[in-house]
């Protein structure tokens, strides 16, 4: 089997392309020339566009020319040229005193062209008549070239560099979503694709999640033992229990009772953290409906607001369990639990009410916590054992979902459970 590449492959390989192809690009453009600059004008073409000769004689750029009262006036960088203004005079037939010209670029020698922009007057008869060498356009075929090789680069860089980018990140990706799906009594298998690097990092993570649940295995094994064995002690200080004075004997059973809750809800809870049982699609609607059905029959407070059907994969059994801790706070809590439910695009959340005092805003995730209790914050004289908000949380997570507590405007708590849909 061959070996997976590394991310520092591909990567290297696109480097070396991109400086590849701009050197290419370089070199295409360098013998493309030089950036284009004005023509020069021979001093004949200016002699004959100041003698008024219309049409234009070569390929050099065109002047305009203007009638004016006053000697020209030229560009910040233009300098009068006494040599130039000769031979324009020369050319012309006119005296040298005639001809005042400024030029941007110097010359010392005789030539028969000016080259660079120039403004050159001659003082006629009629007043001065100027010509003005016009400044080529900004784009020429030369910048499209360039422009147009730029983008060709940047277009053959660009494609393979999004579907490389998109072959190292999806790997990257996949683990990220396979890391936030696991949890603690569900291990979730990585994925075993991508580069070198992100498959050692998947074996990483999948052999620390790995040592985690065995630790917590252990640990939640423990808990459950413990719990279960107290159970004989209290049923020997039960029957001790018996032999007290009747008041005595109410009060110390009240005791024992709360106990035996406490140590029932823990063995519930270890259960539920360390669920593995297979899920199943089922209609949330239905089965909550069922629920407060049966509730109901009991004598609890509860009402339901029929909605859409809602179909979710999940343990039936733990659902139920999970909703029904929270029928169960609302109506200690807030003597009534009303339960709605709606789909969202990949959602379904149900909301449960009541008509409590609400939740303490600087409390509501320590809520969660095991053992944590909540009648400091909902201001009732008892509480119960301070683990079904953390059993339900623990089975929310354990279907891919999650728990909010908050206050409504109108007063008394909400509960909100978000499921994926199916």
């Amino acid at each position: 089997m061959r070996a997976p590449r590394s991310t520092a492959v591909p990567i290297a390989l696109l480097v070396i392309a991109a400086v590849a192809v701009a050197t290419a690009m370089q070199f295409a453009i360098t013998f493309r020339g030089p950036p284009p600059r004005p023509a020069p004008v021979p001093i004949a073409e200016i002699a004959r566009v100041l003698r008024g000769e219309s049409g234009h004689a070569g390929n050099w750029r065109r002047l305009d020319v203007t009638d004016s009262a006053n000697p020209p006036i030229g560009g910040p960088r233009q300098q009068p040229n006494p040599m130039l203004d000769g031979q324009i005079a020369v050319a012309l037939g006119v005296p040298r005193s005639d001809v005042a010209g400024l030029y941007d670029e110097p010359t010392f020698f005789e030539t028969s062209e000016v080259r660079g922009d120039f403004t050159v007057g001659w003082h006629g008869p009629k007043g001065w008549r100027v010509a003005r060498s016009m400044r080529p356009p900004p784009f020429t075929h030369w910048h499209v070239f360039t422009l147009i090789a730029a983008l060709l680069t940047l277009l053959a860089l660009a494609v393979p560099a999004w579907f490389i980018a998109q072959r190292i990140s999806r790997p990257i990706r996949d683990l990220a979503a396979a890391a936030k799906r696991a949890r603690l009594g569900v291990p979730e298998p990585m994925p075993g694709g991508g580069p070198r690097e992100v498959r050692e990092l998947a074996q990483a993570i999948e052999a620390m999640q790995g040592r985690i649940l065995h630790q917590a295995q252990g640990r939640s094994a423990m808990l459950a033992a413990i719990a279960h064995d107290l159970g004989t002690p209290l049923s020997r200080i039960a029957f001790w229990v018996e032999q007290l004075p009747e008041a005595a004997r109410e009060r110390a059973s009240a005791d024992i009772d709360e106990m035996r809750e406490m140590l029932g809800a823990t063995v519930r809870f270890v259960r539920d953290d360390r669920a593995g049982a297979a899920h199943t699609r089922l209609d949330l609607g239905s089965l909550i409906e069922s629920l407060a059905d049966d509730l109901g029959t009991a004598g609890t407070p509860v009402e339901v607001a029929t909605g859409p059907r809602a179909v979710v994969r999940g343990d039936p059994s733990a659902l139920r369990r999970l909703f029904a801790n929270l029928i169960e706070n609302a109506v200690r809590y807030g003597e009534r639990a009303r339960i709605r439910w709606s789909l969202e695009p990949g959602w379904v959340e149900a909301v449960i009410n009541d008509d409590g005092p609400g939740f303490d805003p600087a409390r509501t995730e320590a809520l969660f916590s095991p053992f944590v209790r909540g009648e400091s914050s909902r201001n009732r004289a008892t509480g119960g054992t301070g683990l079904g908000l953390a059993i339900v949380r623990s089975i929310a997570e354990a279907h891919g979902g999650q728990v909010t507590l908050e206050n409504r405007a109108e007063g008394g708590g909400r509960v909100r459970v978000r499921l994926p849909a199916e």
